[in-house]
């Protein structure tokens, strides 16, 4: 059975890592936020994300 990846087991050397792209809609359509200028990428990241509970 595989263990589930805790912090203590999931460190990488920086060569093994890759950057990875962010998508987010924007005025209707979906564009990656490295695209966005300085404000926008500004307000992206101060965005709150919330997990709508089950009904």
């Amino acid at each position: 059975m595989n263990e589930p990846l805790t912090d203590a087991t999931t460190h990488l050397n920086p060569e093994q890592r890759q950057r990875c792209e962010v998508w987010t809609r924007v005025m209707g359509y979906h564009r990656p936020v490295a695209q966005f200028n300085a404000g926008k990428q500004a307000e992206h990241a101060e965005r709150r994300h919330f997990i709508e509970p089950k009904r």
